[in-house]
């Protein structure tokens, strides 16, 4: 095999130039649309929830703190199953059949939504759209690695997030126009858009060779690169990574080199959702309206939505140019620096004023008075817009590390081996994280007010700076080999950094 590969690297280099991507981003397109969906389906509660709380809401609908609690969080629930029915179903039905699959629960769930006329309708359905979403997360970026070329794998491995993104702006956007029953019936467009698109997809060339269709996983190999390109190489490279997947046992699970990778993933999922990301962008509207914020949440809601798309360009931008380590600082910083900001502004209570001195003298101080309510009144403006910023700031931080880098890193240090096993455990510790505080979040906030929850943030953010410092490695421009031999071996790259 060894003097076959110099062979085979001259023919590959040699076919790269006639590549023809236009099939292979049609797939990965109609792929990624289940990611939109998961996107806009988790902000859903975000305009919705205060037509369920407002004193003029349907009886039958109207929530109280621990309905809303449970609608605004049931959708993690669904997203862990989800997430763990997927890890069975890649295997025995691939991972294009399960993306497909992920229709079924969305489109019946928004139906509930959408329909809905009582509570038990609604928490339902928005259990099943978390079912949804956890299959499609852990669905689409496998797919759309297996039948992508290592040159765009890159660029078209961010697009799930990147639509992620969109679908929360889409429903952000619409929010503002759509009433909730109608937001509910957009949902169900993407999904079946999805299903047809996906059915003149192929499956991926890895999942026809495991099957033994050779024939097949060549003719759908041409198809994503094109006639002119030469298939077998990379169909030997695929083959051959199947017959050398090494097999994994409960004993290998103890030796560092497995252990310490994955207690890392884990202690990342787990520190990422504790950040608060998740309770903030499912309660956004809520969350402006209680901060008394100088224009109507909805707005408010849509320009995050537009900054969150912004930052998450500046951080596939800055990914392979910064190191993984710089870029979690920086970001566990912002996100430091804006939580305790918005504790001390939502802690902060006006004085009620006082009785006014007596006047005794003749003078008029008519215009000082006037001077000094309106240099009151725009302090309080600025202090109420300082709700906006810094929720803003908290969420370019999040999106220049802990957001991106998290998932990455997880694909850099787990062991092919584990990968598989790991990947489900770490997703499923994100989903039951985000559960418990988005649950909690509500209740907090009615007993103790946004500053409670804003201060644990802070804390989290705290402690993710020490976690980046003292257990995360800097993988950049490090081989797998090297990452491998760094949990292997202790604390210290033994393979001499590649060129």
């Amino acid at each position: 095999m060894d003097e076959v590969t110099p062979l085979l690297q001259r023919r590959s280099t040699s076919s790269e130039s006639k590549i023809r991507n236009s099939g292979l981003y049609l797939a990965a397109f109609a792929a990624v649309l289940g990611n939109f969906n998961s996107g806009y389906s988790l902000v859903y509660p975000s305009p919705v929830l205060p037509n369920f709380q407002s004193p003029d809401a349907d009886p039958r609908l109207r929530m109280n703190t621990e309905q809303a609690a449970w609608f605004g969080s049931i959708y993690s629930l669904g997203a862990a199953a989800g997430g763990l029915g997927a890890i069975l179903l890649n295997d025995m039905i691939g991972r294009k059949l399960s993306i497909m699959m992920s229709a079924l629960p969305s489109t019946l769930g928004y139906m509930l939504m959408g329909g809905a006329i009582n509570l038990y309708m609604l928490q339902v359905g928005r259990f099943l759209t978390g079912v949804a979403a956890g299959m499609t997360a852990a669905s689409i970026p496998v797919y759309v690695s297996e039948i992508s070329h290592h040159k765009v794998r890159g660029a078209l491995g961010s697009c799930p997030q990147i639509t992620a993104v969109v679908g929360a702006l889409a429903l952000y956007a619409l929010g503002l126009v759509v009433p909730w029953r109608w937001l509910a019936v957009a949902g169900e467009v993407p999904a079946v858009l999805m299903v047809v698109l996906l059915a003149f997809m192929p499956s991926s060339p890895r999942r026809l060779l495991s099957l033994g269709r050779q024939q097949h996983a060549e003719r759908v190999l041409r198809w994503l690169r094109g006639n002119q390109y030469d298939v077998q190489t990379e169909l030997l490279a695929i083959q051959h990574s199947i017959d050398t997947q090494p097999k994994i046992t409960w004993s290998q699970l103890g030796t560092p080199s497995y252990y310490k990778p994955i207690l890392i993933s884990v202690g990342m999922r787990f520190l990422q959702q504790m950040t608060g990301i998740t309770p903030i962008l499912v309660y956004l509207e809520p969350i402006f309206k209680e901060s008394n914020i100088p224009l109507p949440p909805k707005y408010g809601a849509a320009i995050v939505g537009l900054v969150r798309l912004g930052s998450i360009a500046v951080a596939a931008f800055l990914m392979d140019k910064a190191g993984r380590k710089a870029l979690l600082y920086t970001s566990s910083m912002l996100m430091f620096l804006s939580s305790l900001t918005l504790t001390m502004v939502s802690h902060t209570t006006p004085c009620p004023p006082g009785p006014a001195p007596p006047n005794h003298t003749a003078l008029d101080y008519t215009s000082h008075n006037d001077f000094g309510s309106t240099f009151m009144s725009n302090a309080q403006t600025a202090g109420s817009i300082l709700p906006i910023i810094c929720t803003v700031v908290f969420i370019f931080g999040y999106a220049l590390g802990w957001g991106p880098i998290t998932w990455l890193l997880m694909s850099e240090v787990l062991p092919l081996a584990a990968r598989g096993k790991a990947s489900g455990v770490c997703v499923t510790v994100s989903w039951l994280t985000a559960f418990g505080l988005t649950h909690g979040f509500t209740h907090l906030v009615d007993t103790y007010g946004l500053y409670a929850p804003y201060l644990l943030f802070t804390v989290v953010c705290v402690v993710s700076l020490l976690f980046n410092a003292v257990c995360i490695p800097e993988t950049r421009k490090r081989s797998l080999e090297e990452i491998e031999n760094y949990f292997r071996t202790g604390r210290t790259f033994t393979i001499k950094q590649s060129s």
